[in-house]
């Protein structure tokens, strides 16, 4: 699928260098990098000059309210609640939600770590469920079999930029009152029939990590629909205060500096035309993959928009293989996640579970650059190289 896209002016983008685990030696095209212009560079020089980095009042400070303004104006919510991470926006969240001891947290294993480790933070329980191979999002069917009169909460996680079946997850959980929150962290800017990620669950987290769509350099935020809700994730991410020294319920410090958030405010400018040069990349993928017997293009249905956060291939061939044969052209491609988080060493011991869909793509699934750096004839080299792989 094509459309027509107005290329932004990059006069100006610096490009960021982000690092990685991984061994990418010799990687010239990255899996993300971030984009700054003279923009960010000035705004955070203005808050340098002004020395007002922080704030520890309920409201947050000036460029903390205009960045939470700017992303609520932008998904159509009634408020955003601006924190230092994104862990720090579903931990918050699970606070706000009074998740506790003796409490059960739905929640796949095919994602980062960061969703399940919250859940234990809280003092409750993570019950993983499987995936759909269709956009490697959880299974509303598996999630409705692993409600139990304990579960209190449902975390979806938007992967690779993909929209989770939040509707339909909702309908499941407020028959029996569980509350869902959706881990949206990759997916800013993705659409689910006219609606942005992040502006149906009754919490959602993002996350502005470096290597994201748009990025702060850490930090996170919290999109909410309930005014008295947002108020309280207010006064958790600040130690529980309203005014001073008056701690009120359980918080932490978990507040968005305000060079960050300053960052914030013109990354969100840019957001569309990043959205715009990835979707660009993708389609351009996709359409050259599309007779590849070998391996199996992300499936965008007609209802949905994805921000293409991760361009993730599904290789049917070994998947290793052509992973090192595109770092060796010099394209640096990745494995998330190639060890399901109920397959790590701390998860597998206290919560063993077969799950399916989860451990097979795994074993296949591969992300490749579509960042708003990459180069349609890149593209095209990349494209070559996995084609004929494919049919070597």
């Amino acid at each position: 699928m094509s459309e027509p896209i107005s290329i932004p002016n990059s006069q100006g983008l610096k490009k960021g260098l982000l690092t990685s685990t991984a061994n990418m030696d010799g990687v010239r095209v990255p899996i993300n990098r971030p984009l700054f212009g003279d923009e960010e560079l000035k705004a955070v020089m203005s808050v340098v000059k002004d020395t007002n980095l922080t704030s520890s009042n309920l409201e947050g400070g000036k460029k903390v309210r205009e960045f939470e303004q700017a992303l609520a104006s932008y998904l159509k919510v009634k408020d955003v609640v601006a924190v230092n991470s994104g862990t720090s926006a579903l931990l918050s969240s699970l606070m706000a939600a009074d998740i506790g001891p003796g409490d059960e947290v739905i929640v796949p294993s095919f994602t980062f770590a960061a969703t399940a480790n919250v859940v234990k933070m809280a003092g409750a329980t993570p019950v993983f469920a499987d995936i759909l191979l269709e956009d490697y999002c959880i299974d509303p069917d598996d999630v409705a079999k692993k409600i139990t009169e304990k579960t209190k909460a449902i975390i979806p996680v938007d992967i690779y930029g993909h929209v989770s079946k939040v509707k339909e997850i909702k309908e499941i959980a407020y028959a029996k009152n569980i509350v869902v929150i959706e881990d949206a962290a990759q997916s800013l800017g993705s659409m689910d029939k006219g609606s942005y990620a992040g502006s149906i669950a009754d919490m959602a987290c993002f996350s502005f990590y470096a290597s994201k769509v748009i990025t702060t350099g850490e930090g996170g935020a919290v999109a909410v629909n309930d005014q008295e809700l947002a108020r309280k994730l207010r006064m958790i991410r600040n130690h529980g205060m309203i005014q001073g020294y008056d701690t009120t319920i359980l918080g932490l410090n978990m507040r968005m500096p305000e060079v960050e958030a300053a960052i914030g405010v013109e990354q969100m400018k840019r957001l569309e035309s990043f959205i715009q040069l990835r979707r660009r990349n993708a389609n351009a993928f996709t359409e050259k993959l599309r007779e590849c017997k070998d391996v199996v293009p992300p499936y965008e249905p007609e209802t949905k928009r994805y921000n293409y956060y991760l361009y993730t291939i599904y290789v049917k061939n070994p998947r290793d293989a052509l992973m090192q044969r595109l770092r060796g052209a010099g394209y640096g491609a990745v494995v998330y996640y190639d060890t399901p988080v109920h397959m790590t060493p701390y998860y597998q011991k206290s919560y063993p579970v077969s799950l399916k869909n989860t451990e097979d793509a795994a074993k296949h699934v591969l992300s490749l650059p579509v960042h708003p750096a990459v180069k349609l004839e890149e593209v095209e080299e990349m494209a070559v190289l996995v084609k004929s792989f494919g049919n070597a």
